[in-house]
């Protein structure tokens, strides 16, 4: 430990004594408020906790019988004691794919554009960042009109396939992809960029070295974060063409039909059978293990690639 470090911690220490000593000596009225505040918190965050519990448990409950691998590997019937999740398991896999090729690039060029070559100044760029910010907000739903409008019947007329699944998928989740990289950018502080343009970098080579590694892990959490969105979706898919009997493994540009995890769950929970049923609460704890697995992936991640300034 350096000799300036070792001044500079008790100094630090000192400081933050003394403004938690000043924090104490606030109101009684205003410290009541805050304490009250901070159980509203919790209690929201614990109602949220409870429910997520209880949604998992019943599941489990419900779907143990089916749980296994035979759930996961087999294909789908009209027989509840031989129906499986492959195709659905499959197609929202090459789903997930063709968003992530999509939206990666389109996403990450778009948030370094943004922040690092627009004109703040300039009223398109003004509305440019407008819009964005209000398509993350528009419902899945218009999004499955859009896709199905002008992906797959429209100018791009590519049919009832997988691949205008992922298209209309990617459109849903590219403004989330922008703002979280636009953030991760932003993130980095100008004395990096000021460093690298005084040592004679230019502006790709800064962003390329130095602007673009640091903020790798809000990008990818943001990704992922969207990725996870986007494998919940069900009403867009249904729109663009997602069936709800598939017995096949689905091809990415195959016309003979497709489907994916949700949309098999939503046709399994209305079947009259409680057979179906069954199979329909063993499809949601997979999907969660799923969607778990990629948070905790993000959450990795972030932690292992993260830097402090």
């Amino acid at each position: 430990m350096s000799l300036g470090t070792r001044r500079t911690q008790p100094a630090i220490a000192g400081a933050t004594a003394a403004t938690i000593a000043s924090l104490e000596r606030q109101p009684g009225a205003d410290v009541w408020k805050g304490r009250a505040f901070k159980g509203v918190l919790l209690a929201g965050v614990g109602l949220a906790l409870l429910g997520l519990v209880a949604l998992i448990a019943d599941s489990l409950v419900e779907g143990a019988p089916r749980l296994g691998l035979d759930l996961v590997f087999s294909k789908g019937s009209s027989d509840p004691t031989k129906a499986g999740l492959l195709p659905a398991l499959l197609g929202s896999i090459y789903i997930m794919g063709g968003v992530v090729l999509l939206t990666v690039p389109l996403g990450l060029g778009a948030a370094i554009y943004l922040e690092e070559y627009a004109d703040k100044t300039r009223w398109w760029n003004r509305l440019v960042e407008l819009n964005i910010q209000n398509l993350a907000a528009v419902p899945s739903i218009v999004y499955g009109i859009l896709g199905l409008a002008f992906i797959v019947r429209g100018p791009a007329d590519l049919g009832f396939i997988l691949a205008a699944g992922a298209i209309t998928l990617a459109l849903l989740v590219l403004p989330t992809v922008i703002l979280a990289s636009r953030e991760a950018i932003r993130a980095v502080p100008d004395s990096i960029r000021q460093g690298s343009l005084a040592l004679g970098a230019t502006q790709w080579q800064t962003i390329r070295r130095q602007i673009l590694p640091a903020s790798i892990p809000g990008i990818v959490t943001g990704v992922i974060l969207a990725i996870s969105r986007a494998i919940g979706e069900t009403a867009p898919l249904l729109l663009v063409g997602a069936t709800v009997f598939v017995t096949f493994n689905p091809d990415f540009f195959g016309a003979d039909g497709y489907t994916a995890l949700p949309v098999q769950i939503f046709q399994w929970v209305t079947r009259p059978q409680d057979e179906f049923r069954v199979l329909a609460a063993a499809a949601i704890v997979v999907m969660l293990i799923l969607l778990l697995a990629m948070n905790s992936f993000a959450i990795w991640l972030r932690n292992r690639y993260e830097q402090r300034w």
